[in-house]
């Protein structure tokens, strides 16, 4: 059935305008980032020349970022505290979101609401007594600083969003895998954390992309040039005074969203449902 002149006009008003307004607003950054990472300095710096293109791309930024800078420590640097910021976060969030939102202990209602207000307390009010403990610990200017300080902010959330997919889980799948003879840690293994996986998904994603871009921590407990991540190895290491190495800076900024571009990309199905799950309790 063919939409008459009128409704397809209204259509086009009301939805394709805004999501295309929408789709250029969000993508832009990116093809900023594109156009300046491959953009010779000359062009860069040529106020008659197109802003938004080039014709003389080079990968000169992308070969001074891995062969004359420390990008390759950070990148690694980067990678394995988020992912094991995020197995840890996890884990714990897994086992204290069915606790409080399955076994139901006198004051878990209270308690899951409280560990989900901590997650609103600001990073900068935590992190001079989180300061002091990392520097009594010797983890000072170590990566271990970040792996035991991250989860402070990832578990409140992590089980907050756990907790609202259990929710969603039908009590009688458990209360009959029990009747059959299931122990605890079996309804949890053979039930409850297949039905899960699509809030494991969702907790996992948000973990790892607050790991990956996180900055105040790194800044404060990473001083060694090779030790640093890339958002404050980008920031520290490219910008020389009042001179910013725009090339390298984007070509760093571009090749540091791609890991979390590609995860959203894949799971983002997983994060929606998980989210909504997580909003109806």
């Amino acid at each position: 059935m063919r939409r008459s002149p009128a409704r397809l006009a209204a259509r086009t008003a009301t939805f394709y305008l805004p999501l295309g307004a929408f789709l250029v607003f969000l993508l832009f950054p990116f093809y900023w980032m594109l156009v300046t990472a491959f953009k010779p300095n000359a062009d860069l710096y040529n106020p008659r020349l197109s802003p938004f293109w080039t014709w003389h791309p080079t990968l000169d930024h992308v070969r001074f970022l891995f062969t004359q800078s420390h990008y390759p420590a950070w990148l690694w640097n980067t990678t394995w505290v988020a992912v094991a910021s995020t197995l840890i976060s996890v884990t714990v969030s897994l086992l204290a979101a069915y606790a409080i939102q399955r076994l139901r202990f006198p004051g878990s209602g209270g308690l899951g609401i409280a560990i989900f207000l901590t997650y609103l307390v600001p990073p900068i009010i935590l992190f001079i007594p989180l300061a002091d403990i990392v520097f009594h610990l010797r983890l000072f200017d170590s990566l271990w600083a970040l792996t035991i300080t991250y989860p402070t902010f990832l578990i409140p959330f992590c089980t907050w969003l756990l907790m609202g997919y259990f929710k969603s889980i039908p009590r009688e799948m458990e209360e009959s895998a029990r009747i059959d003879g299931a122990s605890w840690l079996g309804v949890v293994w053979r039930i409850i954390l297949p039905l899960s996986l699509p809030g494991i998904f969702s907790s996992t994603i948000f973990a790892f992309t607050l790991s990956w871009n996180e900055y105040l921590y790194a800044l404060v407990f990473i001083t060694s040039p090779e030790r640093l991540t890339v958002p404050v190895g980008s920031i520290i290491e490219l910008v020389t005074g009042d001179v910013y190495h725009w090339g390298p800076l984007m070509a760093a900024a571009l090749v540091g969203s791609i890991p979390v571009a590609l995860v959203y990309s894949f799971f983002v199905e997983h994060y929606v449902s998980a989210l909504s799950g997580a909003l109806k309790d």
